[in-house]
């Protein structure tokens, strides 16, 4: 007997036998068991989902010997020959093929006689859309009123391009894309019946090449077969399909996760030397993450049998839920932007080194420690940097009307140079001695038995955090300590970001502070005092109008504003700390 390819010898000829599509064939099942038949099904979705499975299927519940039902017996006549598709009273149509409608005419002319073997004469047509305005003219009638005996079963990829006519006629059923979770699952059934080699990973490469389509994951599979030699691996499904092994993005996760740039440009080394393509490489580094983000929130929702699974779990454990959240959004941005780059590889690189440099942790602090350069011999001592605040803009940018006069260019000529460029004088500042910036810079460090509500600002401006556990901890209050427990309260208006989770994170990062081990209960309740947030925003506000006195009370700002009649733009103000 000759070879029949997979596609077709693993065709479903039962319901129980379908992958996926529960909600087509459990509507299906109660109409037939409970004899609750409409004259006109119409079943939609992309190409290989089942569409013509499920009518074929249908026909034989429908002209089974032994009796309307779901589940069909497959060994009489009628079921044997729908089998084998030489069914008299199954009449298949090929719409894209007959499309006029005089086709459609002769297809009709023998509607109204009985079924020469069947109880049901049944009209299967294929790509319904592709028929003629007037071919769905002339089917409406008989679509509208059919005899008894005859039932229509349409099938299409586009049903926008059917008449609502028709529509409107016809119990429409939407087939869905295959999970690549559920066609790997049927790939492992058939190729384990089969008795064909295979390797998991290279089954989960198939089911996302063929994107939801089970039919063409079969035919995927038997290209596959033939390419490894009778075997399936995942260097020769790579291979075939043109796409890189797995373990190569795997490994740049790892490396992204540990946050060494070094490691991560090495691995996307070694994955170029496999001719990549790297708008593939991005969806495969986005499906990953993914994968990871449901392990650390839904783990029970990933299948244990998805390719690289261990290593997803370590990925999983070693990165922050906020770390994956934002390399994922930074992976999915500069897929859209990648085709832009000067070639697709560096453009590749710029994208994860994008996601190191923004991972809140991957910045260290600014050196608090400053130098001071010694003049040489014979040189002039440099003049050492004065304290300012700084303008976004221009001075007078709300009302400063153009020098057009002679005189006004004569005094504008007249004002010192260095006065009208330097608006921003240290004289103008209550600057500090230079000897004691080093000592403000030094930070001393709380004991635990000195640890109070009091100093818990001066603590929390001392600990590395960063993220959500960082806006969380800026709006507590310290309370008090019960031996090693530390108590909290976070004001009930700020709990937005607030989960379980952060307790333990403060309890480590305060564990680290301290060298010991503690823990930390957050409560909720009214903040009656000033927390680490409130504090930092009063004390910003606070420099900021410093800053605008500075600058107002500047001779050379005053002179500018008294010659122009301008105004200080306020907003523009920045405080330099």
């Amino acid at each position: 007997m000759s070879y029949q390819v997979l596609a077709r010898k693993w065709r479903p000829r039962s319901f129980a036998e379908m992958a996926g599509q529960e909600h087509v064939l459990q509507a299906l099942i109660n109409a037939l068991d409970n004899d609750r038949l409409h004259h006109a099904y119409l079943f939609t979705g992309t190409r290989g989902v089942g569409k013509t499975t499920i009518g074929r299927i249908l026909s034989k519940c429908l002209n089974c010997e032994q009796g309307v039902s779901s589940v069909p017996c497959g060994t009489c006549a009628s079921c044997v020959e729908i089998n084998e598709g030489r069914f008299i009273d199954l009449i298949e149509v090929d719409a894209a093929s007959r499309t006029g409608v005089d086709d459609m005419r002769d297809l009709l002319d023998n509607v109204q006689y009985t079924p020469s073997r069947g109880r049901f004469k049944i009209y299967l047509i294929d790509e319904v859309h592709m028929l003629s305005k007037s071919s769905f003219a002339a089917l409406l009638k008989t679509l509208e009123e059919p005899p008894a005996h005859v039932k229509f079963l349409f099938a299409t990829t586009d049903p926008q391009k059917l008449p609502i006519t028709v529509l409107s006629r016809c119990l429409q059923f939407n087939l869905k894309n295959l999970s690549a979770e559920r066609i790997t699952q049927h790939l492992q059934f058939v190729l384990g019946e089969e008795k064909v080699p295979f390797e998991e990973a290279a089954l989960w490469s198939l089911a996302r090449a063929a994107d939801g389509s089970m039919r063409d994951a079969l035919s995927l599979t038997d290209q596959a077969i033939g390419h490894g030699g009778g075997q399936i691996n995942e260097t020769e499904v790579s291979s075939m399909l043109g796409t890189i092994e797995r373990s190569y993005v795997v490994d740049i996760c790892m490396a992204l996760a540990s946050g060494t740039g070094a490691d991560v440009l090495a691995a996307i080394a070694r994955m170029a030397e496999q001719a990549p393509d790297y708008d593939a490489a991005l969806a495969d580094l986005l499906s990953i993450w993914h994968q990871v983000a449901i392990l650390q929130t839904v783990p029970e929702a990933l299948d244990k049998g998805v390719a690289h699974y261990s290593e997803l779990l370590d990925l999983a454990a070693v990165t922050s839920k906020e770390d994956v959240q934002l390399i994922y959004q930074i992976c999915l941005l500069g897929r859209k932007d990648l085709h832009l780059a000067a070639d697709l590889k560096s453009g590749f690189e710029m994208v994860l080194l994008r996601a190191l440099a923004f991972r809140p942790d991957a910045n260290p602090p600014l050196r608090q420690n400053i130098e001071v350069d010694t003049p040489q011999e014979g040189e002039p001592p440099a003049k050492k940097p004065e304290p300012a605040a700084a303008v976004d803009g221009p001075v007078a940018a709300e009302s400063a009307p153009a020098a057009s006069s002679p005189a006004q260019l004569t005094a504008v000529q007249n004002i010192d140079s260095n006065a009208a460029v330097d608006i921003t004088p240290a004289a103008a500042l209550n600057e500090q001695p230079p000897e004691v910036a080093p000592q403000q810079a030094i930070i001393k460090k709380i004991l635990l038995q000195d640890f109070t509500p009091h100093n818990w600002i001066d603590i929390r401006k001392q600990l590395s955090i960063g993220a959500s556990l960082g806006e969380i901890a800026s709006h507590c209050l310290y309370q008090g300590r019960q031996g090693s427990q530390l108590q909290f309260l976070i004001d009930s208006d700020e709990t937005s970001l607030y989960d379980a989770a952060h307790q333990q994170s403060l309890a480590e990062a305060l564990s680290d502070y301290f060298a010991q081990p503690l823990s930390v209960e957050i409560s909720f309740g009214v903040a009656e005092q000033e927390t680490p947030r409130a504090v930092d925003i009063r004390e910003k506000s606070e420099r900021l109008a410093e800053a605008v006195d500075a600058i107002n009370s500047d001779p050379s700002v005053i002179k500018f504003k008294q010659l122009f009649d301008g105004t200080l733009d306020e907003k523009s103000v920045r405080p330099i700390d």
